[in-house]
């Protein structure tokens, strides 16, 4: 009788730290930072579902569990995959346009010769 108690509890507080990742993910400020939040989200959407394992005492809920944590896994490795290929996509724009406006300068020129 108190485990159950001990599990809703755990929940309710486990319920509120989602919310405030879900905030963290959403306002950011930066991409890394909304990336870690929804790694985090995903980590405890799985320890709440294996307390409801225990809680409820159904085995099949784990299996559910660690087929989530494979998913959340993948999740996270593609949406770091797309950030660091954005990432270096800006970078290399960024070091273009600072080649150009250095030629630019140069001599006078525009063809660069001297």
């Amino acid at each position: 009788m108190i485990y159950h108690y001990i599990y809703i509890t755990t929940l309710v507080i486990l319920a509120l730290m989602l919310f405030a990742c879900l905030i963290r993910a959403v306002r950011g400020p930066r991409v890394a930072d909304r990336i870690v939040a929804v790694n985090m989200m995903g980590t405890m959407v799985m320890v709440m579902i294996a307390v409801l394992a225990l809680m409820l005492n159904e085995g099949y809920l784990v299996d559910v569990c660690l087929i989530y944590a494979m998913i959340s896994f993948l999740a996270v490795v593609i949406l770091s995959k797309v950030y660091i290929g954005v990432y270096e996509e800006r970078l290399h724009k960024s070091q273009e346009a600072d080649g150009e406006a250095a030629g630019s300068d140069e001599g006078g020129t525009s063809d660069g010769l001297y």
